[in-house]
């Protein structure tokens, strides 16, 4: 088994949290994005999709999503249970968790490729080039301020993202959270039922995989 990871990068992040928190150790392997490692033929022939992370286990089978390998993991690890026990718990948990990525993590990315000068031509990952729209780097920066006062109500309201355990959509709002400063955005002084959550889940030993 190997991870394919970059220590900087924020989407293998959330793996390492995940794994961290399970008490799992998976032979890694450091691509280097700075240096377009994942757009050489040899990486291609990896993940055609020029993305890290990329779970490739023993018998040659390689997950190529972020979430996908935490499902694996679950399924294979069951304790503690990241992703819910129970119907009602794995469905509230999904929930929160596609909620974070697609209000959080995804409104950071769109920020920060459509500004970026050195991501120019490369606005979407993958392998494909797309060029910068500044009104999207608007508009993700826009999403980013609505994600913060979405999650301040949350928290005002639950100890954590999901409900009274820590979960994989804490794991996906505390790297979303950490991501947002790439583009200078960070949680208001107002928010501080987040800024609590945040104090608190970015104590965790995890934090720091």
């Amino acid at each position: 088994m190997k991870f394919y990871d970059c220590s900087t990068a924020p989407s293998p992040r959330r793996e390492r949290i995940f794994l961290a928190e399970k008490g799992i150790n998976v032979p890694t392997v450091q691509v280097d994005l700075r240096n377009n490692e994942h757009l050489t033929p040899a990486f291609r022939a990896i993940n055609p999709d020029a993305t890290v992370p990329v779970l490739e286990l023993d018998n040659g089978t390689r997950i190529t999503d972020a979430i996908g390998i935490c499902v694996y993991f679950e399924a294979a690890h069951p304790q503690p249970p990241l992703r819910g026990e129970g119907a009602e718990d794995k469905a509230v948990i999904a929930a929160w968790q596609r909620s974070a990525e697609r209000n959080g993590f995804y409104a950071v990315m769109e920020a920060l490729r459509n500004s970026t000068p050195g991501l120019k031509g490369r606005a979407l990952p993958g392998p494909d080039d797309y060029e910068q729209i500044p009104a999207l780097a608007e508009r993700g920066r826009a999403r980013i301020g609505r994600f913060f006062e979405q999650m301040e109500a949350r928290l005002a309201q639950s100890e954590f993202v999901a409900g009274a355990r820590y979960s994989i959509a804490d794991i996906t709002t505390l790297v979303s959270v950490d991501f947002a400063r790439w583009v200078k955005l960070s949680v208001p002084e107002e928010c501080t039922n987040l800024r609590r959550w945040h104090a608190e889940v970015s104590a965790r030993p995890s934090a720091k995989a």
